[in-house]
C-alpha cells in the first residue's frame, strides 16, 4: 500500500510538471529583423522591441530570447514570477555578439527584476551611459514590501560603462535591494556570478537592504557572489549588506576607488553575520581613504577572510572597523578571522584596527613588503573607540623594505601618524609571528629576533590578465585564474587549500 501510494504522488509531481511545461512560451526578440506585429513566438516571426514584452502576462517556465547581434535603447524590466521548477528565463538566441541593451538617458537601469522571483538572466551585454551623471543600474534586482523573494540568477552578463553618481553607494553596476515599510523584506537563494562589471560608478555589486538593526533584523540568505570579474570601479568593488552566510568567492577586483570621493575598498561587507570571504583576488585600489583590497566592517559579526590575494592596493591589505556601539544599528565588529591570506606590495597599511573592534583573529597570513616600500604592518586607529581582543599569531611578515607597528596620534590627510605601541587599544595579543627584514617598534613576540635582511626570491607572480575590452574567453580566464591562485597560495603558505563553506547563525545567537 505505501509503494502504491509512493507512485501515486510521483505520477500526480510528474504530470503537474508535464502541464507546467507544455504550457510554457518562448519569445523571440529581434532588433534588426523583428516586427511588433509579428507573433513573437517563433525565431522566424520576433517582434522587434523590448517594450512588447511588457504586454505579455509571462508565466512560470516562460523564456525571453534575444537574437544575438541586437541592440536596443530601451530597458528590459521582468515583473512576473516563475516558479522554483520552472523559472523565467531572459537569454540569447542565434549565434554572434551578445545582444546588447543601452539603456543611457532613458532609463535608469538596463535590465531589471522587479518584485519577481525564479528568474534568471543571462548573456546579455548591457550599457547605461550618458553626459549627465544620475542614479543609474546596469542590473537593478528590487524587491519591496514582498516578505521573502526566492531564485533570483544573474550570470554570465557583460556590464559596462554605467554612469552613475559617485555620492551614493546604491547605484552601479549590479545591485540588489531589498527593502519595505509595510513588510519585511529579503532575499533567499540569490547568485551572481561569472558577471564582467566594467567602468561603472559607484559600486560594482551591491546589496541594499533597510533592515539591519538589533529590532528589525530580517537579512538575506543563501546569497552567492562568485567568479565574477570587476575593473576600473568608481567607489567599493563588492559590498553586500543585510545578509548572513554570504558567500563571497573567487572575485576578481581592480581599480576600485577609481572616482568617488570618500572611503572606498575592494571587498567588504556591512552588517552582515557569518559572510565567508574566499579565495578572491582584490589589487590596484586607487584611494588612500580607506583604499584596502578588503575591510571587515561595522554592525557585523563572524566575517570570514580565507585564501584571499591582496596586492598594490594604495590603502593596504585589510581594514577591521567600527565606530562607538550602539543600541539601534550597530553591534560593533565581532569575530573577524583572516586566515591564510596574501599580501604582497600593499601600500599604506596592512592590518588596520579602527575604533570598536573585538575578538579578532589574525593568524597565518603570508606578507610581502616590496623594496623602498613604508608600510604600517599593525596599526591601531581611533573611531569613536579603540579595538580590544585581537589575537596576531603565526603571520609571516617579510619586509623588503621598512614596517611599523603601533597606534594612531595624528593624521595627515588619509594617512595616520603612529607611534609605537598600541595604547589605548587594549589586549592586542602577538604570538608566534615570524619577522623578516627591517621592523620598527617591534610587538613583543618579535623583540630578540634576529634581525634578517631580506630580498623577495624570485617565484610565480605573474597572474592571468583579462582584457574586459574583449569579453570572449572570459570563462577560460576564469579557470586559469583560479588554477593560478590555487598553485600560488599553496606555494606561499606550504599547505593544502581547502576551501570552506559559509554558515547561517543559529536560533541561540540573534543579535544582541
Amino acid at each position: 500500500m505505501l509503494n502504491i501510494f509512493h507512485k501515486s504522488c510521483l505520477f500526480l509531481i510528474l504530470s503537474a510538471a508535464s502541464v507546467a511545461s507544455a504550457h510554457a512560451e518562448t519569445y523571440y526578440l529581434n532588433s534588426i529583423s523583428g516586427d511588433d506585429r509579428f507573433s513573437g513566438t517563433s525565431q522566424a516571426q520576433p517582434w522587434r522591441s523590448i517594450a512588447r514584452i511588457r504586454d505579455v502576462a509571462l508565466q512560470p517556465g516562460d523564456r525571453v530570447l534575444l537574437a544575438a547581434g541586437s541592440v536596443w535603447k530601451e530597458p528590459l524590466t521582468i515583473t512576473r514570477s516563475g516558479k522554483a521548477d520552472a523559472p523565467i528565463m531572459v537569454g540569447v538566441s542565434g549565434i554572434g555578439p551578445r545582444p546588447r541593451i543601452d539603456a543611457g538617458g532613458v532609463s535608469p537601469h538596463g535590465v531589471a527584476v522587479i518584485n519577481a522571483e525564479y528568474v534568471t538572466i543571462s548573456g546579455l551585454e548591457v550599457t547605461n551611459d550618458s553626459p549627465q551623471p544620475a542614479q543609474r543600474f546596469g542590473v537593478l534586482v528590487s524587491a519591496e514590501n514582498r516578505g521573502v523573494t526566492r531564485g533570483i540568477r544573474i550570470s554570465d552578463m557583460y556590464i559596462h560603462d554605467v554612469r552613475g553618481l559617485n555620492d551614493r553607494k546604491d547605484n552601479g553596476g549590479i545591485v540588489f535591494r531589498a527593502t519595505g515599510q509595510r513588510r519585511a523584506t529579503r532575499f533567499h537563494d540569490l547568485i551572481i556570478e561569472r558577471n564582467i562589471v566594467w567602468r561603472v560608478d559607484r559600486s560594482g555589486i551591491a546589496g541594499i537592504s533597510d533592515r539591519v538593526t538589533f529590532l528589525d533584523w530580517f537579512p538575506s540568505d543563501d546569497v552567492i557572489i562568485r567568479d565574477n570579474y570587476l575593473d576600473d570601479i568608481g567607489g567599493d568593488g563588492i559590498v553586500p549588506r543585510g545578509t548572513d552566510g554570504a558567500l563571497i568567492e573567487h572575485n576578481i577586483v581592480y581599480r576600485a576607488g577609481s572616482r568617488a570621493p570618500g572611503y572606498n575598498a575592494g571587498i567588504w561587507q556591512w552588517s552582515t553575520d557569518n559572510s565567508l570571504i574566499q579565495l578572491n583576488e582584490a589589487a590596484y585600489t586607487r584611494t588612500r581613504y580607506d583604499g584596502q583590497g578588503f575591510d571587515s566592517d561595522f554592525n557585523s559579526r563572524r566575517t570570514t577572510f580565507l585564501y584571499n590575494y591582496s596586492h598594490d592596493n594604495a590603502g593596504g591589505f585589510l581594514l577591521i572597523c567600527s565606530p562607538k556601539r550602539n543600541d539601534k544599528d550597530n553591534l560593533g565588529n565581532r569575530g573577524t578571522v583572516a586566515r591564510f591570506n596574501v599580501s604582497r606590495n600593499d601600500a599604506s597599511r596592512i592590518f588596520q584596527l579602527s575604533g570598536n573592534v573585538s575578538d579578532a583573529l589574525i593568524e597565518k597570513n603570508v606578507i610581502h613588503v616590496g623594496k623602498a616600500m613604508d608600510v604600517q604592518m599593525v596599526v591601531t586607529t581611533e573611531w569613536n573607540g579603540w579595538a580590544r581582543d585581537v589575537r596576531i599569531t603565526d603571520n609571516i611578515f617579510k619586509v623588503a623594505g621598512t614596517a611599523r607597528y603601533g597606534s594612531e596620534v595624528g593624521r595627515n590627510g588619509p594617512d595616520y601618524l603612529i607611534n609605537g605601541g598600541f595604547s589605548p587599544a587594549a589586549y592586542i595579543r602577538f604570538k608566534g609571528n615570524s619577522y623578516i627584514g627591517r621592523h620598527l617598534d617591534l610587538p613583543d613576540d618579535g623583540v630578540g629576533q634576529p634581525t634578517t635582511p631580506y630580498s623577495e626570491p624570485n617565484a610565480d607572480w605573474q597572474v592571468p590578465i583579462f582584457d574586459p575590452a574583449k569579453p570572449d574567453g572570459f570563462a577560460d580566464y576564469l579557470a586559469r585564474h583560479r588554477n593560478w591562485m590555487l598553485a600560488m597560495l599553496q606555494r606561499e603558505l606550504g599547505a593544502t587549500v581547502t576551501l570552506k563553506q559559509p554558515r547561517r547563525i543559529s536560533i541561540f545567537e540573534a543579535r544582541r
